[in-house]
């Protein structure tokens, strides 16, 4: 069976990334950094002479690099960790999956585009509104640029699925806002357009995309996403028509939010590439936001 390294392993996508591979049957090593766990290596993914030798101990088919500092807020506060994180590290990835003659899938987002002319193809000119979208957009250059690695940038949008705490995930911190039902009314965005992707069918895609035969040429970017657009505020009354909840709390504001870190409008990621590419092997393979969430909402209660 394949042998695949995955990073970010504790986190929302790195752990339903990890938990896809295992289940199929491969062999997996889930590295993590901050939440290392009894099945999850510690390693620091910035110390290069550590990740050297692990990688090049277990050495790997496929390296899925899920780790990165994806919250916008973070990344401008902190930006040269972020940069080393999201630039510096991937970089380094690339060139010992040359080394180690692996192939690298590089995760990236939606946030490298401005928002202002969707739907992007791969192929788009990128134009990253803040700080963190320009970090992932130079990670992207950085794998792409060691020439002679087999490296593949996937980008994805907006994620939720299973997480330890709703504040892991963009989507299910709504949870929480709708649940609070203390009289405290919270503004939601009703202006950009969000297209929330989750975690498991993105996973599932990944064991998908390793398997296939080596007569199907996998393009250096890629683009997977769900396909309903929704708001955040659209977002918050699924939530509260699946958990039977009044959402009089929640106020729609349909005015450009006032970020700190602005935000693009609308990045709607076009992926019939991708779609043609898994033809016959699955296909884009996404599920349903309300269908996903109600099961899972179900379950849990």
């Amino acid at each position: 069976m394949t042998r695949v390294i995955v990073t970010g392993a504790s986190g929302v996508l790195g752990s339903a990334v990890y938990a896809a591979f295992k289940s199929a049957g491969h062999t997996v090593l889930g590295l993590a950094h901050s939440r290392p766990t009894d099945e999850l290596k510690q390693l620091d993914l910035t110390d290069v002479s550590a990740t050297e030798r692990v990688f090049s101990e277990f050495k790997p088919d496929w390296i899925v690099h899920c780790a990165a500092e994806r919250r916008p807020d973070a990344a401008e506060k902190d930006p040269e960790a972020a940069r080393k994180i999201n630039v510096s590290v991937p970089e380094n990835l690339a060139k010992l999956s040359k080394a180690l003659k692996s192939k690298l899938v590089y995760i990236s987002t939606d946030y490298v585009f401005d928002g202002t002319s969707p739907p992007y193809t791969p192929s788009s000119a990128t134009n990253p509104l803040n700080f963190y979208g320009q970090t992932k957009r130079d990670g992207e250059l950085a794998v792409l640029g060691v020439s002679g690695s087999q490296s593949i940038v996937l980008r994805v949008p907006i994620l939720y699925g299973p997480a330890p705490k709703n504040t892991d995930s963009a989507v299910n911190i709504l949870l929480d806002v709708v649940s609070d039902q203390s009289g405290k009314q919270y503004r939601m965005d009703h202006y950009a357009t969000r297209y929330p992707t989750n975690v498991v069918d993105i996973a599932d895609f990944l064991v998908r995309l390793c398997s296939l035969p080596s007569t199907r040429v996998i393009p250096p970017i890629l683009h997977y996403s769900a396909g309903e657009p929704f708001t955040k505020y659209e977002m918050c009354l699924i939530f509260a028509r699946i958990l039977g909840l009044p959402h009089a709390h929640i106020i729609a504001d349909a005015e450009p939010p006032n970020y700190d870190t602005p935000r693009p409008r609308d990045c709607q990621l076009y992926t019939h590439e991708t779609e043609d590419l898994m033809e016959g092997y699955g296909g884009l393979g996404w599920t349903p936001f309300e269908e996903w969430w109600t099961e899972y909402l179900t379950k849990k209660q």
